[in-house]
């Protein structure tokens, strides 16, 4: 079986939780934050909307320094427009998953900032590391967000205390 043939059905499962939590994200609270160390709600929100750009970069990019990148972090102004633009980041990376051989998985990639290296291996590394990971420790946290501002948490690897039969 090929790596994306792999990664493609877990991707989508992670994409659709993570959606559902984004659909959660209550407008009108984007500068909530549960600790004065704490991101923002909407900047959390935003984040978490856009992760899946990395995964283009990823695939389609040699390698990404991000102080030499024209990324420009996504800003929630609304649920809708933050779904929006999930969804069409997430659509691009799918068919960059879709698109991309063993060959391409197995080939170094680098991200870096201001010329320091962050990470440096293979792209099948990279993509399980600083995306898939780095999605669901956001989305997880984001979680906490909603539950601290009662607002019923989706199911996500089980049912949720607030929707036992949305699972």
């Amino acid at each position: 079986m090929e790596i994306r043939q792999m990664l493609l059905p877990e991707f989508e499962a992670e994409m659709k939780k993570t959606r559902a939590m984004l659909e959660r994200v209550p407008e009108g609270k984007q500068e909530y934050k549960p600790h004065e160390k704490s991101m923002p709600l909407g900047k959390l929100a935003a984040h978490t909307a856009q992760l899946s750009e990395l995964v283009t970069y990823i695939i389609e990019l040699p390698h990404l320094d991000f102080s030499q990148s024209s990324m420009k972090p996504l800003v929630m102004e609304s649920r809708q427009q933050l779904l929006k633009d999930f969804d069409a980041l997430v659509d691009k990376a799918r068919k960059a998953i879709a698109n991309a051989d063993d060959e391409h998985w197995q080939k170094q990639w680098k991200l870096s900032f201001q010329g320091q290296t962050i990470v440096e291996e293979p792209r099948f590394l990279v993509y399980r590391s600083m995306f898939l990971n780095h999605m669901v420790h956001h989305r997880a946290q984001l979680g906490v967000y909603l539950r601290l501002n009662d607002i019923p948490l989706p199911p996500t690897y089980g049912p949720s205390a607030d929707d036992r039969m949305g699972f």
